[in-house]
């Protein structure tokens, strides 16, 4: 029988970073809380990596791993004291593993001169200072294959739907050419409930814990708190709550900024924490939970909170009324790019990018980022991103003859303007049930020709807290549409976040209401054209 070395090769990669971040996770929770049971899993570990790099003819990767073994077992027979400086030099050896792992993978097996030297350090029985990953070590980029664990029980539901479904479009051909209209629809609805059911199977394949998206964390505060000379624990809550694999990824970056902001800005040093009467540990704490169709991610510090009057200094320094600006406006302003209130520049903060970061990755998954703080008790981030990005629940609108889609989530609802206003070019002010509603025309926002309909609508939009209104010509109702991403070229469209494939075959563009209905106040203040789309 022929093996497939290419895929025996892809299960390794798979199974082996899986384990070495198991084995990172458990040599934290073992330093925390020394339990035997605790190290007895990251050895099993260590062994079942060198098992399989032993098969696959990986000499390098199997003696590293050997060492690192014979570590653990010293550590379980208590010929060795579990010191801190031990746990970070196997800390260390973790990353050496994964790189030695791409390297063999890649085809370009070896020890590095920086893993050799971690080596003797493990084996020496003084230990001095732990060596970093070189440049020595794996190559920069590997080509990659996605991968994802799936239960077998919904591979066989998904396979029974797509039998159900061939079997429905089989008797809806018959019934198409023998039977009438009532039959047609009636194995039509069939088929659309078979359908709906397997999408929904598909999306629940793709769904997949966020424990192991937060438990990366737990390494950066341990290491964020030793070179600021702080102290702290990094609390987990709802690891168990679910989310579309590709959110995973994007989730990873504004979370490490969030954890490395909290850390050096937010937590006070020991010292400090106790002179404020507070415990001189502090406490991170990440938490995930559901609401309709969102997920929402919080990480909350008991530190500082922010420094108002720092930020009202900045404020002023970028010409802001800032004695006018409430706490939740200066705030605010974190997001900016280059505004940091960090009294100097570190390695790990004081440059103004980090919140910044996590404002525009937010923002590219179609999420949004609030934050709530008092200080000297600390502040709380919240992340709100849909379930999956694979889909949205959109609002239809027409206007001339161009089809736009809104996200529903933004929409509160929709009101007909008044005939006075009708026809009139630019925006204004409604009065909606005595609360002012500024709106702009999403024709003179797009830039879209054409005459002006009779009648015309109102889309009441959330923004910034607030309200604002889109008039537009037509309104078609709500849906699920399937989001396709945009192709780079048309990636520098201010306002636009995707396309989308409506009923009729036509392409229709799925707005980000946010930067259009910003773009659009922009340029009404500077006095400028919208573009043409």
């Amino acid at each position: 029988m022929k093996i497939d070395r290419e895929l025996i090769i892809e299960s390794f990669r798979t199974e082996t970073e899986e384990l070495l971040a198991e084995m990172e996770a458990g040599l934290m929770a073992f330093e925390a809380h020394p339990r035997e049971e605790v190290l007895q899993t990251v050895f099993r570990g260590a062994h079942t990596v060198k098992g399989m790099a032993m098969s696959l003819g990986f000499p390098a990767l199997t003696d590293f791993v050997h060492c690192v073994e014979d570590v653990l077992e010293s550590l379980l027979e208590r010929r060795r004291l579990a010191t801190g400086e031990l746990v970070t030099l196997l800390l260390c050896a973790v990353d050496h593993l994964r790189g030695l792992a791409v390297a063999a993978v890649s085809g370009e097996e070896g020890m590095p001169p920086g893993a050799q030297r971690l080596l003797e350090q493990l084996r020496a029985p003084g230990l001095m200072g732990p060596v970093s990953v070189g440049a020595g070590g794996a190559p920069e980029e590997v080509r990659r294959v996605r991968t994802l664990r799936v239960d077998v029980e919904k591979l066989d539901r998904i396979a029974n739907l797509t039998g159900e479904l061939t079997t429905a479009r089989g008797r809806l051909t018959q019934v198409l050419a023998k039977g009438s209209a009532g039959e047609a629809l009636a194995v039509h609805l069939e088929a659309e409930r078979l359908h709906l059911e397997l999408q929904e199977e598909v999306r629940r394949v793709r769904m997949v814990p966020v424990g192991p998206l937060f438990r990366q964390n737990l390494r950066a505060v341990r290491e964020l708190t030793e070179a600021q000379h702080k102290r702290a624990r990094l609390v987990l809550e709802g690891e168990d709550v679910e989310v579309d694999t590709s959110l995973v990824e994007g989730l990873r970056e504004p979370l490490l900024h969030l954890v490395r902001n909290a850390v050096a800005h937010g937590l006070e040093t020991p010292e400090a924490r106790r002179e404020a009467g507070k415990e001189s540990s502090g406490t991170l704490v990440l938490r995930a939970f559901h609401e309709p169709g969102m997920l929402v991610v919080q990480l909350s510090d008991d530190g500082r909170g922010l420094r108002y009057e720092r930020l009202r200094e900045k404020a002023r320094a970028l010409g802001r009324d800032a004695e006018r600006m409430t706490a939740e406006e200066l705030a605010e302003l974190v997001f900016l790019p280059g505004l940091s209130t960090a009294e100097a520049v570190t390695e790990v903060s004081g440059r103004g990018m980090g919140m910044d970061v996590v404002h525009r990755c937010l923002g590219a998954l179609r999420g949004k980022v609030t934050l709530r703080s008092e200080e000297g008790r600390g502040t709380t981030v919240t992340l709100r991103v849909p379930l999956t990005l694979a889909s949205i629940q959109g609002f239809t609108v027409g206007v001339g003859e161009e089809i736009y889609v809104l996200p529903l989530e933004a929409v509160q609802e929709c009101l007909e303007l008044p005939a006075e206003r009708r026809g009139q070019p630019g925006g204004g002010v409604l009065n909606l049930r005595g609360e002012p509603l500024p709106y702009l025309r999403l024709s003179e926002v797009l830039g879209v020709q054409g005459p002006r309909p009779e009648r015309e609508s109102v889309v009441v939009l959330g923004h910034g807290g607030g309200l604002a209104g889109l008039v537009v010509d037509e309104l078609y109702g709500e849906g699920e549409r399937v989001l396709k991403p945009l192709d780079r070229i048309f990636g520098h469209l201010p306002g636009v976040s995707g396309s989308t494939l409506l009923d009729d075959g036509r392409v229709g563009l799925v707005l980000d209401v946010p930067s259009l209905l910003k773009n659009a106040l922009q340029r009404t203040a500077l006095g400028q054209v919208a573009p043409s789309y």
